[in-house]
């Protein structure tokens, strides 16, 4: 980074909040009380984020009368659910590109399953006035260099072989400058009703209300700490008590799951983000952006971007910064050296906005597997059933994970059971130090192919062709 560039980011950075953005919106609801005593219930879900939430609300959906109780270790929200950059995609598989890799046979099925899932949250934030700045503008994916462009094209061609390029064009370099202007931008493709934009914490926070409404228990600041066998079921024992359920769903994500066998599976992810002040009017016209869709280019080191209610620029993503020994830790929250590469990148993207100043600065852990999408099972004969490996996604995709989880906990095949992404699983993550220095290598050959055309190295090509990667 130049002298001038770097001093001018981190000038803009010097009044930042090192807090995330969202959570301190003034409706934030007060902590319920933690659990103490024992509990019994049909249903325990374990974790207060998207996932415990939907697969909670859901659960009430399909049977009123199931009693039906949540323990979150902290508040409902307070973690990548109230953190992340406000993107609710239909993508059940990271993304048609992953999708294809992956399961190219499955892939319209995957497609049209993401699409109706999107369409029920978008009925479920109406039926329950969920409050939460819902906006179904799409997404545009942009090309900052020409084998992006390349890549862009090639994707839209496949989705018309498929069928399923339904909502998505097109949009050369005037094109896409004229939806949002940047100099960087070489083209793009947006898939107009894909996804939704929405305050994420707000989002936690309306599914909460839903949930206490339909009659779910909610107890926060009441960690799980242990999941044994117990007569016909299961409990889970905690600080102050112990909850003794019929079955068990498990929305601990990025978190140590309580099944110790899957642990392996994810690894914690550190993901950082910028929201700027309010932007002028005439900042807002020097950037365009009046259809207020998401956006994100196109490199393997990517940044997502949004515009907010109230006009702010969220700037996220770019560094995906793993720990040796995979432990997620409340100092790695916070990086000043990512900060300071995210303002000056925002402002290469945005030059017209110099001068604009960062409010608040956050990170946080997301667990990644290695396909970068959800896996999803059931371990104590049929009585427990877990989702996770998110790796950024969930947003949307946890309420697709919830049906899931509830499918398996009554034992029925349904179109979602019978999909391969369901029934198979990723490849684990190797033990320490082994997984510290493939990421390592990994992370340093996905920037090298940034820097080269996109061109992949041949262990890039070697993990490719072994179903393994590293994302965020």
């Amino acid at each position: 980074m130049a002298p001038v560039a770097m001093r001018l980011a981190a000038q803009s950075l010097s009044d930042a909040q090192p807090v995330p953005f969202w959570l301190e919106d003034p409706g934030k609801p007060g902590a319920l009380p933690a659990l103490t005593g024992t509990e019994k219930c049909d249903l325990l879900v374990v974790g207060g984020g998207y996932s415990g939430l939907w697969t909670a609300l859901l659960a009430k959906e399909r049977d009123p009368s199931r009693d039906v109780v949540l323990i979150e270790g902290r508040e409902v929200g307070w973690a990548a659910s109230g953190r992340n950059g406000g993107f609710c995609a239909a993508s059940l598989t990271h993304g048609f590109g992953n999708g294809l890799a992956r399961w190219p046979g499955e892939l319209p099925k995957l497609e049209r399953l993401g699409e109706a899932n999107l369409d029920a949250i978008e009925e479920a934030v109406a039926r329950y006035s969920l409050d939460c700045e819902f906006e179904r503008t799409g997404e545009i994916d942009v090309a900052t260099e020409a084998y992006q462009v390349d890549e862009l094209h090639e994707w839209y061609e496949e989705a018309e072989r498929l069928g399923l390029a339904d909502g998505l064009t097109l949009l050369d370099q005037d094109a896409v400058r004229a939806e949002v202007n940047s100099p960087t931008f070489r083209g793009g493709l947006w898939d107009r009703r894909g996804v939704a934009m929405l305050h994420p914490a707000k989002l936690a926070w309306g599914l909460k209300r839903a949930c206490l409404d339909l009659g779910v228990r909610i107890f926060e600041n009441t960690p799980g700490l242990d999941l044994v066998a117990a007569g016909g079921g299961m409990a889970v024992r905690t600080p102050y008590g112990r909850v003794a359920a019929r079955r068990v769903a498990l929305g601990t994500n990025v978190f140590p799951s309580l099944v110790k066998r899957l642990r392996p599976y994810t690894v914690p992810v550190y993901d950082y983000a910028l929201v700027t002040e309010p932007l002028t009017e005439e900042q807002l016209a020097s950037v365009g952006w009046s259809n207020r869709q998401g956006l994100g280019d196109s490199a393997n080191q990517f940044h997502y971007f949004r515009i907010t209610a109230d006009h702010r620029i969220l700037w996220g993503g770019y560094d995906a910064i793993y720990r040796f020994g995979g432990k997620v830790q409340a100092e790695m929250d916070h990086r000043p050296e990512t900060y300071l590469k995210l303002a000056e990148h925002f402002f290469t993207c945005f030059p017209q906005l110099e001068g604009l100043r960062f409010s608040h600065a956050w990170g946080g852990a997301i667990d990644t597997c290695s396909r970068f999408s959800a896996f999803f099972g059931t371990t104590h004969q049929g009585k427990v059933a877990y989702a996770q490996g998110y790796t950024g996604l969930g947003v949307g995709a946890t309420r697709f994970g919830a049906d899931v989880m509830l499918d398996l906990l009554a034992g029925e095949r349904t179109e979602r059971t019978e999909l391969d992404m369901v029934r198979s699983k990723p490849l684990p993550f190797p033990p320490e130090p082994i997984a510290w220095a493939g990421i390592g290598i990994t992370k340093w050959s996905l920037a090298r192919a940034d820097a080269n055309g996109g061109r992949r190295n041949l262990w890039l090509k070697t993990m490719d062709k072994l179903g393994l990667g590293f994302d965020s």
